[in-house]
C-alpha cells in the first residue's frame, strides 16, 4: 500500500471521528434566552402571585372578578391549594411590573416588563396556551399544529377572550358572527333560500366543524362527510339493501353544505341534478301517437326514497320508490 494512500486514510478517519464527536455532543438550543422569554417572559423577574398583581393594579376592576369566576381561575392544586393558572401563567413574572407601585401617586404598573402578547406572532401567542394545554387532558388540540387555522396565522386569542367573562370562550349564539369575520363567503351562503339553521341559531358551526383541527377535510368532525351529516339526519344513514352509490360516503355530491337557492340544499334543481348521472325516462305523448318526447318532472315525486331503500322494484332491482 502506498504511503500517500495510507496518509489519506488516516486523515479521513481523524475527520470522521471528529464529526462523530460533534454529533454526539450536547448542543444548546440557540438563542435560549429569547426562546424561554417567548414562553415565560422576563428571566430577571420573579413570580409574585395573583394577590400582588391584582391588588396593586387591578384591585377594583371587573377584570379581577371575571378571572376569579372563570374556568382558569377556579383551578386549584389539591396539594398546595395554590392556583394552577394565574395572571403570571400568561403574562409572565410580574415583580418588575409592580415594583414601587403604590409608594407615590405617580408610580404606575410597568406593563412593558410583562409579555407583550398582542405583539407576538400568532404561533407564539398559541404557544403561551399550548405550554399548558398540550400537556393537559385536551384531546381536541391533537391536530392543532397541522390545522388550517394554525397554518393561516390564527391564534387562540382570536377566538378565546380570557378577560371577557367566566366561560372564556365565545357562546353558541355569538359563534357564527365570530367565524364570519374570516369566512365572509360562508356568510353569503347562509343568506340563500335553503340553508342550515345557523342564522336562526338552532345549530352552531362547531356542530359540524372542529376549529382546533381534524384529520378530515374542512375540519369536519365525522370520519366521512356522510358520517358528519347523519349525526342529525339519521333517517338517511342506512345501511340499505339498495344503496344510492353516489351518496354512500359523501352527501356533498348532491347537496351544498351551507346554503343553496335550491331546496333542500341541492347543488342544482331537479331534474337537472339527477340528469348529470342518469339519462331520464323516454315516454310517448298521449295526444299524438306519432310524436315522442321526453317528459321531465321532479325525480323525487316518484323516487321518494332517493337515499336508499330496502324495497325491490318490479324488475328485482332497487328503484328507490317507496311502496
Amino acid at each position: 500500500m502506498k504511503p500517500k494512500f495510507i496518509l489519506f486514510l488516516g486523515l479521513f478517519a481523524l475527520v470522521a471521528c471528529t464529526d462523530l464527536q460533534q454529533l454526539r455532543s450536547d448542543n444548546q438550543i440557540h438563542p435560549v434566552r429569547e426562546y424561554e422569554q417567548l414562553i415565560v417572559g422576563r428571566l430577571d423577574a420573579n413570580y409574585v402571585g395573583d394577590e400582588n398583581c391584582l391588588g396593586k393594579c387591578h384591585k377594583h376592576e371587573q377584570i379581577r372578578k371575571d378571572f376569579q369566576l372563570s374556568v382558569h381561575g377556579e383551578q386549584i392544586s389539591s396539594d398546595t391549594e395554590l392556583p394552577l393558572v394565574n395572571c403570571e401563567s400568561c403574562h409572565g413574572p410580574g415583580s418588575l411590573a409592580i415594583e414601587g407601585v403604590g409608594q407615590t401617586e405617580k408610580d404606575k404598573c410597568k406593563f412593558e416588563t410583562l409579555l407583550q402578547l398582542e405583539q407576538l406572532p400568532a404561533q407564539a401567542q398559541s404557544l403561551i396556551c399550548l405550554k399548558c394545554h398540550s400537556a393537559a387532558s385536551t384531546p381536541v388540540l391533537t391536530y392543532w399544529n397541522a390545522s388550517t387555522h394554525a397554518n393561516n396565522d390564527v391564534s387562540c386569542f382570536d377566538c378565546h377572550e380570557l378577560h371577557k367573562g367566566p366561560q372564556q370562550k365565545v357562546s353558541r349564539k355569538e359563534m357564527a358572527e365570530l367565524c364570519f369575520k374570516c369566512h365572509s363567503d360562508i356568510r353569503a351562503a347562509f343568506e340563500q333560500f335553503s340553508h342550515h339553521p345557523i342564522p336562526e341559531r338552532k345549530i352552531a358551526c362547531i356542530d359540524c366543524h372542529d376549529p382546533h383541527g381534524s384529520p378530515q377535510d374542512h375540519l369536519l368532525r365525522g370520519i366521512t362527510p356522510k358520517e358528519t351529516c347523519t349525526r342529525c339526519h339519521m333517517e338517511v344513514q342506512g345501511p340499505f339493501v339498495f344503496e344510492h352509490a353516489d351518496i354512500t360516503e359523501n352527501c356533498d355530491n348532491c347537496h351544498v353544505s351551507h346554503g343553496s337557492p335550491n331546496p333542500p340544499l341541492l347543488k342544482s334543481s331537479q331534474p337537472f341534478l339527477c340528469l348529470q348521472c342518469h339519462t331520464g325516462h323516454m315516454v310517448s305523448s298521449m295526444n299524438d301517437a306519432n310524436m315522442k318526447g321526453v317528459f321531465y318532472n321532479r325525480c323525487t315525486d316518484c323516487h321518494s326514497s332517493i337515499h336508499g331503500t330496502d324495497i325491490p322494484s318490479a324488475s328485482g332491482g332497487g328503484s328507490f320508490i317507496a311502496r
